[in-house]
């Protein structure tokens, strides 16, 4: 019988080798680098790489080592781009990003538009962001606003993109998607619900709650103490600070912030009936200029994949070669192709660094779509 020590030995020996050839293959990687400097040839040849893959693979002799070859050989080759990348980029030939660095957005006399009513949180968000001095307005919907900036009624948008507890907001990220607009800053504002009413009612004379679904659900546990008041949802938060307000009736009271009450001139009943004291909700700032700060430290981009084994794994390499840190993943299913997705991902860095230059010349070139959402 043989002895296990002996058989390491052997795969010692020929991993030394695998190395040896690997560093052999590189060295010739570079070299074709070169001749694609002088010719301006693209580093990514699907084609090319897809015939190379069933060529390999076909050499194994079972389905298992075939399998394996397939994915030993894509790993490879994505390491061969990224090196090419690299020296593609210590050449000078990357190729210039289509955005301005500035020095700070422009928060004062600017027109900044924003979804909802007075009183809701995307207005608490602008005032937190911009100066007092600019010129204002909300409008119905997302889309509204959206067009607001693309037609250039106004110069930003304030828009919510995720909320702690409820998750993201798909429909603002499939705008995101759908105009020629970026996104320039954030903004995050905490949902410090309380419990809002006419000046002078007791808790004992309530008998309905008005709020956004998602603020009764948020302050559950107080409403639990109150089972017998009967909870009605609205539109937005803000929309149920003015009813109550308008109406003038005691059993009525509504659940809002407090930007809201003081907008509205609104009783403070009873403040921090919420649960969750990390609550909160983000805000994106839109514009249609492709700017982003020169201090800049998060940067957003969406990318389509090719419905293939591992295409999400070798997108997603781009940012361990480069050592980006990513901090969010999300998919949206893409309109008319039935379960094909498309990503979006934050992560850590500045349009001007070297390695997201990097990374994201490889994504762009290798994506079926790409788009970089915004620096900020």
């Amino acid at each position: 019988m043989i002895e296990l020590g002996e058989l390491r030995k052997e795969i010692d020996e020929i991993d030394r080798e695998i190395v040896e050839l690997f560093e052999k293959r590189m060295k010739i990687c570079g070299e074709v680098a070169e001749f694609k400097i002088e010719t301006g040839k693209k580093v990514f040849d699907k084609e090319r790489e897809k015939s190379k893959i069933k060529t390999l693979t076909e050499l194994a002799h079972s389905d298992f080592n075939r399998h394996g070859v397939e994915e030993l050989f894509q790993q490879i080759m994505a390491m061969s781009r990224k090196l090419q990348y690299q020296l593609l980029a210590k050449n000078g030939v990357i190729g210039r990003l289509p955005f301005i660095a500035v020095k700070d957005v422009d928060r004062e006399k600017v027109r900044v538009v924003f979804q909802g009513v007075e009183g809701a949180y995307s207005e608490a968000a602008m005032r937190q962001y911009f100066s007092e001095n600019i010129t204002s307005f909300h409008v119905e919907k997302w889309r509204d606003a959206m067009e607001s900036i693309q037609e250039g009624a106004a110069d930003y948008a304030v828009l919510p993109i995720e909320n702690s507890s409820a998750g993201i907001v798909a429909d603002v990220y499939d705008l995101l998607m759908e105009y020629d607009n970026y996104i320039v800053g954030e903004q995050v504002i905490r949902c410090e619900h309380a419990l809002l009413g006419v000046e002078g009612t007791k808790l004992d004379e309530i008998k309905t709650v008005y709020s956004h679904p998602q603020a009764l659900s948020q302050c559950s546990k107080f409403l639990d103490e109150h089972r017998e008041w009967q909870q009605v949802p609205l539109a937005n938060t803000a929309v149920a600070v003015k009813k109550v307000v308008e109406e003038q009736d005691k059993t009525q009271v509504a659940i809002g912030s407090l930007f809201a009450a003081e907008c509205f001139h609104a009783a403070v009943l009873k403040e921090h009936i919420y649960y969750n004291e990390a609550n909160s909700t983000r805000f994106i700032i839109v514009s249609n200029q492709r700017v982003f700060r020169e201090d800049a430290k998060k940067i957003s981009i969406c990318f389509e994949l090719p419905h293939t084994s591992g295409s999400l794994y070798n997108m997603l390499s781009h940012f361990i070669y480069n050592n980006l840190n990513m901090s969010r993943i999300e998919s949206r299913p893409i309109p008319g192709k039935n379960w094909e997705y498309r990503f979006f991902v934050d992560f850590e860095g500045n349009l001007a660094d070297s390695g997201v230059k990097n990374a994201l010349r490889g994504i762009r070139e290798e994506a079926n779509y790409f788009k970089i959402l915004g620096n900020y």
